[in-house]
């Protein structure tokens, strides 16, 4: 006896050119390591400061850890920047633009969270979206994040072990490696 899934927990699986090669579950991708289409939007304020989403407690990976300030899948039938301008409205409560996000870069990027023990492999397009507003003005997605919170570019690569082991390496990796020499080329006014 069969049962359906619902269309929204099927995500497109792609190979190593980033071409659809069929469709599955949220579950299996993460629990096989499927390579997949994932979105982030970095939100960066004019005065540098980078603002990370505090993934709640339950998350299916990386849980209660600081993370991109919007982060998802691609959903099947959208582009990378369809599902980035979805997600920031989801998350943050934003309505954007397309021509309000800045392309950063597409990356393949494979992590194993320790806790869980998924597997996350997938084409990430990542965005930078300059952030004007007040923090305490970003909704928080019920369920699904705890909050955000504002870092100083600046200080990220000096952090202490402390303070590093609240975020999910990776995008820490990202920021200080990736964004932070970015942003140096746009103007943040």
């Amino acid at each position: 006896m069969g049962y359906n899934i619902p269309m929204k927990e099927l995500l497109n699986i792609v190979d190593e050119n980033d071409e659809i090669t069929g469709q599955r579950t949220r579950e299996e991708i993460h629990q096989e390591g499927l390579l997949h289409r994932e979105i982030h939007v970095y939100f960066i304020t004019p005065d540098r400061k980078i603002i990370f989403q505090h993934r709640a407690k339950d998350k299916d990976t990386y849980p209660d850890l600081l993370d991109a300030t919007v982060g998802g899948h691609v959903e099947i039938g959208q582009s990378y920047e369809e599902a980035a301008i979805r997600e920031t409205e989801e998350e943050t409560g934003v309505k954007v633009n397309p021509q309000d996000l800045i392309f950063i870069k597409k990356i393949r990027r494979s992590s194993h969270d320790k806790v869980t023990g998924k597997i996350n492999s997938g084409f990430k397009a990542e965005y930078l979206y300059v952030y004007r507003g007040d923090i305490k003005d970003l909704k928080i997605e019920a369920g699904k994040a705890l909050g955000f919170e504002a870092w100083l570019i600046d200080e990220l690569a000096s952090l202490k072990d402390k303070d590093e082991a609240k975020f999910i390496l990776g995008i820490l990796h990202f920021v200080i490696n990736e964004v932070a020499d970015f942003i140096k080329t746009i103007e943040l006014q």
